[in-house]
């Protein structure tokens, strides 16, 4: 009865929504796969980056694809979050040095406090295997196309990258505009198929709004 009780009071103790296994699931290091999101920009701007002022969305920033993360996956669509670490938090002068790659220093910092921590590298580490799975991939330029039928941004994404199979990435939308490309990588870049749970979140639309950069 005494264990019975105890192990009813640790669940008790757990936050809102979580399980007796998150302390294992968000142990830094142990995942299964990356992925690797980038957003279309203008749309964020568009939806609430106007509203928060930020730099990528100032008249002439010009910026069109964007990196919003690395994020580390498991294969059943559940993903580690602020993980404990054994290393240290990035300076300001640090993440201030990845906005070009981010776009402010804020989006590095939070990016490295939600999902760089579980990777199990350090603050430099992350930013430089973000920067190096950035670098991997051709992305069409849609400057100058307001509206773009999914299937055919779908051919455009794959014939700048013939290696990146159909089933190794997702475009999600909101509000019918495009919203991110996500791009589905094994531990070493390597692209490999989305999970289940991943691809369900593709964008079901037959065309996209493609708001131009600024």
């Amino acid at each position: 009865m005494r264990t019975l009780t105890m192990a009813f009071l640790m669940l008790l103790a757990l936050p809102p929504g979580a399980r007796a296994n998150d302390t294992a699931r968000d142990a830094a290091g142990t995942f299964d796969y990356y992925v690797l999101a980038i957003s279309w920009v203008p749309a964020w701007c568009a939806r609430e980056g106007d509203d928060r002022n930020a730099p990528t969305c100032a008249p002439g920033a010009g910026v069109g694809w964007g990196v919003h993360g690395l994020w580390p996956q498991h294969d059943d669509g559940t993903w580690p979050e602020f993980c404990p670490t054994p290393h240290r938090n990035p300076s300001r002068a640090q993440t201030a040095a990845e906005s070009d790659l981010f776009g402010s220093g804020g989006s590095a910092w939070h990016q490295w406090n939600k999902h760089g921590r579980c990777t199990g590298l350090s603050a430099g580490d992350y930013y430089a295997l973000t920067r190096h799975a950035r670098d991997r991939f051709d992305l069409p330029a849609l400057d100058d196309q307001p509206r773009m039928a999914t299937a055919s941004l779908h051919g455009a994404i794959r014939a700048a990258n013939p290696d990146l199979a159909a089933d190794s990435f997702v475009l999600t939308c909101r509000q019918g505009a495009l919203d991110e490309l996500r791009l589905c990588l094994t531990r070493d870049l390597t692209p490999r198929p989305c999970d289940a749970r991943l691809a369900a979140r593709a964008c079901d639309r037959r065309s996209l709004r493609l708001p131009p950069p600024r």
